[in-house]
């Protein structure tokens, strides 16, 4: 955990002028490999990473709900004696959602107050909302003695199920299910083959010392509630209806042979293109990590952001530069952008040994070419979320 809990129990004290009772952490994530197949029934590989959204509580005596962001230095309140509803500061109808989905869920909630406190970068692709989502939850069911934390009354997916529903109704953002889950069901050296069909999940071993993950923030800030998300995610509907699928993760690169001209426009076709190869690349990539060979894992990194960029229409130039970086530093296997795109972070899987002297040379070259210098760090796939007490 790189949120010092020292720090946020004490800046608890400060705000609220007492102590908190508990508190709770939630990870970002970042993808391998899987980039918009979630909503389309497809499967992801992500990783839970060193950097988190932590949460400490402590109850009220009335009915009221306050939140307050340690980076914003904004709150943010609900009054459970009536309805929850979208508002000021933005960022606070993340925990709104939240309230609406586990009071719909039948948590009989208790007034409480939250100090939010996290590292995930914001904009950057890493699932910074769903780790203040399962933060948020965790912190909420814990208070109200509804489950301490994952593992208590309610289920780690229906959590996660309900802040997915929480950033659709109240972030107004049209995500799949990968970020929430893998906040909640990530697992120390494991990346998490998510088959987001029917919730399956298999912990796939990602511990190898020799190998680390090298995050590059464009610092080009996107968001999914834009509109473009949205415009990809109705593509592929399209694309699946007039294929007679149910969606497109029913379909294959046969069926798409085809199709040009016949059932597709172009842009409906370069969409379904993306999401059943980066489906058939996401299992591939399993073996690969299974067996251990990261040259072909990292050439299967390498087919998604070239399907990403050419396909999917959501890179950028700054994504495009870090990977061509990164294409040329020893010791790198594979790299590419990841999240939703439009900007945000990439990745890179490299030897360790390597690791320092790649971000060096991907840092100096992105200065030369954006004059600004991009924040990259390295991390390992860390633990899901979890009680710190």
């Amino acid at each position: 955990m790189s949120v010092k809990l020292q720090d946020v129990k004490r800046q608890f004290a400060a705000v609220f002028g007492r102590e908190g009772l508990g508190a709770v952490r939630a990870p970002g994530r970042v993808n391998l490999i899987g980039e918009h197949t979630d909503y389309n029934d497809g499967f992801v590989l992500p990783i839970a990473i060193e950097r988190d959204t932590v949460a400490v509580w402590a109850r009220r005596e009335d009915r009221t709900l306050r939140f307050v962001s340690r980076e914003a230095k904004e709150s943010a309140v609900v009054d459970l004696a009536g309805p929850v509803e979208k508002g000021e500061p933005k960022w606070g109808n993340y925990c709104k959602g939240v309230v609406a989905g586990l009071l719909k869920a039948g948590v009989e909630l208790q007034g409480t107050d939250i100090l939010l406190a996290g590292d995930v970068p914001l904009g950057g692709g890493l699932s910074s909302s769903a780790s203040l989502e399962v933060a948020t939850g965790l912190a909420l069911l814990a208070a109200a003695g509804a489950g301490a934390g994952v593992g208590g009354k309610m289920e780690p997916y229906a959590l996660a199920k309900i802040c997915q529903k929480a950033e659709h109704e109240f972030a107004g953002a049209p995500c799949g299910i990968m970020d929430q889950a893998v906040a909640v069901l990530g697992q120390a050296g494991r990346a998490m083959l998510l088959d987001c069909r029917d919730g399956t999940v298999r912990q796939i071993p990602f511990d190898d010392p020799e190998v680390v993950v090298l995050v590059a923030d464009t610092q080009v800030k996107h968001a999914i509630s834009d509109g473009g998300y949205a415009a990809r995610r109705d593509q592929c509907y399209a694309a699946a209806k007039k294929l007679g699928v149910k969606m497109l993760r029913d379909t294959d690169a046969a069926a798409l042979a085809g199709a040009p001209g016949k059932q597709l426009n172009a842009v409906e076709l370069k969409r379904a293109r993306h999401v059943v190869g980066e489906i058939d690349r996401t299992l591939r990539a399993v073996g690969a990590l299974e067996a251990g060979d990261y040259r072909a894992f990292g050439e299967l990194m390498y087919a998604s952001h070239i399907s990403l960029r050419d396909d999917y229409d959501v890179s950028c130039e700054e994504l495009d530069a870090i990977v061509a970086s990164a294409r040329e530093c020893a010791g790198v296997y594979g790299a590419r952008m990841t999240g939703g795109g439009f900007g945000g972070c990439a990745i890179v899987l490299v030897r360790q040994e390597n690791a320092d002297a790649a971000a060096g040379t991907i840092a100096g070259n992105f200065e030369k070419l954006f004059n600004r210098r991009p924040p990259v760090f390295a991390t390992r796939a860390a633990a899901g979320a979890e009680t710190l007490f």
